[in-house]
Parts: structure tokens; C-alpha cells; sequence
């Protein structure tokens, strides 16, 4: 079982490394098919995957890459609104939902909406911090580092030092030095990582503690992302959202935190490399 899972988790980083060193259709195209099974996943934990409900969720994000992709290649943005999709989603679950009365619950209406948000929206972060974001080619490693580097770190020394419980009742076997040990090896990754990018860039040598912070901050997120996940499947019942990963289980058992922590890492970047405070160095 290790060994299964430790290649394929290998297999896996190196595909999302190529994917993102590679960017544009490319990538688009890759959050998209890992979005659309990550919603079949939820949506199946819901038992509506299948139902016009979930088919509206799976039309909702392919308008919604598109819309991503449209307003980044595309000059002057897109003539669709991001806000505009998610607008009409919810109008088109609400009146399925009442046509179909009482097909659906209103746990599952809600599921349905929180759904697309949840994944293909926050996922497709990945795609703005590499295209949109300066420096977004080195930058959107950074999502790699704070949820997965973050997640090894914290389970090697919450195995070496871990005494107390982080989450007892949601997530025993998680502890807060474990949690801690996440937060500092993302940041010092992301510094070594910002060191390298300098070095061959001759970028400021004040991005390395810019990398520190979001590389620490992607890292609670992250945590944060992985804990709701397990919460959403104990409420549920079930062990993995999937098999399509052997080892890990489903997409959103791979990147249920990686999901989470993409927003975050775009924000902090648009501030930190954009603010007053660092832009005139990058210039």
C-alpha cells in the first residue's frame, strides 16, 4: 500500500509540475477535468451526481473555465462576468429545485452551489496566479508547497514530536506541533525557493521572506482545507471521495487542500508583489 501510494504521488507531483511549467490551454484544461471529477466526487457524497441538479453544477464549470481562460488570453477581459455565471448557477439550481419538488433537499440545493464554489471556483486560482500574478511562473509553486510539502512536514513531526491533539474529535491522529512543523517547513521551502528564483532571475532579494510569509500562510489555509474535507466525509460516512488516485483515494482526497489554499496564495501575492511597499523594488 505504501509503495502504491508513494508512486503514485510521485507520478502525480510530476504531472503538476509539467502542468504548471507548461500554462495556458494547458493548464485550463487540466483544473478543468480535475474540477469536473472533484464536483462528480462531492456531488456523489450528496447523492445527486447524476440528477439535472449535478449536470448543472458540471455546464456551471465548464462556463466558469472558460470565463477564466476568455478574460486572461483575451484583451479587455471577458464580455461574461465571472460574477455572472455563478448568478445564473443558482438561479438554474433554485428552479430545478422547485420544478422538481421534492426531488432534491435543501441540504442538497445548497451542496449544489457550495459545490461549484468549493471546487472548480477556488481550484481555478491555480490558473490566475500563473498567468495573471508577476513572478506567477515561480509563484504558483507556492500552492504546491503549502498544501502538500506542508501536509509531509506536518506528518513527520507530528510523528517525531507530536503530544497534543490539534482537532481530537475531527482528526486524532493530527497534532499542534505537527501543525506547526507544516507552517515552518513551507515557509523555509518557500524561502529556498525564492533564494534559487533570485539568483537566476536577479530579482530583490526581499521576495525571499514575501515567499516565507505566503508559503506560511498557504500553509494554515491548507491545514485548515484538509481538516473541513475529513469533517464533510465523517458527516457523510465514507472512508475517500474516490479511487481514481491509487493510494490516495479520490481528487479531492489529493487536493482538498490544495482547493483551499489557491485563493489564498493569489491574494497575499497580488498585495505583497504589488503593493506600494514592494513594487518599487521589482522595477
Amino acid at each position: 500500500m505504501f509503495r502504491t501510494r508513494l508512486l503514485s504521488g510521485i507520478i502525480l507531483l510530476a504531472i503538476a509540475i509539467f502542468t504548471m511549467l507548461s500554462g495556458g490551454w494547458f493548464l485550463i484544461g487540466a483544473l478543468l477535468f480535475i474540477s469536473e471529477i472533484g464536483l462528480f466526487e462531492l456531488y456523489r457524497v450528496m447523492k445527486f451526481e447524476k440528477s439535472v441538479l449535478g449536470i448543472l453544477g458540471y455546464i456551471a464549470t465548464f462556463l466558469w473555465y472558460w470565463c477564466v481562460y476568455d478574460n486572461s488570453a483575451g484583451e479587455g477581459g471577458s464580455f461574461v462576468p465571472f460574477l455572472f455565471v455563478i448568478a445564473v448557477f443558482t438561479l438554474a439550481c433554485l428552479t430545478c429545485f422547485v420544478l422538481q419538488y421534492p426531488k432534491y433537499s435543501a441540504v442538497q440545493l445548497f451542496a449544489a452551489v457550495f459545490g461549484m464554489i468549493y471546487v472548480p471556483v477556488m481550484i481555478s486560482y491555480i490558473y490566475r496566479i500563473r498567468e495573471e500574478v508577476y513572478l506567477g511562473k515561480w509563484l504558483v509553486f507556492l500552492v504546491l508547497i503549502a498544501s502538500w510539502v506542508s501536509d509531509t512536514c506536518a506528518y513527520c513531526v507530528g510523528r517525531l514530536f507530536g503530544k497534543h491533539k490539534l482537532a481530537p474529535v475531527l482528526s486524532p491522529k493530527k497534532s499542534i506541533e505537527g501543525s506547526i512543523g507544516g507552517i515552518a517547513g513551507s515557509a523555509i521551502l518557500g524561502a529556498v525557493f525564492a533564494a534559487v528564483m533570485c539568483a537566476r532571475r536577479g530579482e530583490p532579494a526581499e521576495l525571499i521572506w514575501i515567499f516565507a510569509l505566503i508559503g506560511a500562510c498557504g500553509s494554515v489555509i491548507s491545514q485548515i482545507g484538509d481538516l473541513a474535507a475529513s469533517g464533510i466525509k465523517r458527516n457523510y460516512d465514507v472512508k475517500d471521495y474516490g479511487t481514481l488516485i491509487p493510494g490516495h483515494g479520490g481528487i479531492l482526497d489529493r487536493f482538498d487542500s490544495v482547493i483551499i489554499t489557491a485563493p489564498i496564495v493569489f491574494y497575499l501575492s497580488e498585495f505583497l508583489m504589488m503593493g506600494e511597499f514592494i513594487s518599487p523594488m521589482l522595477k
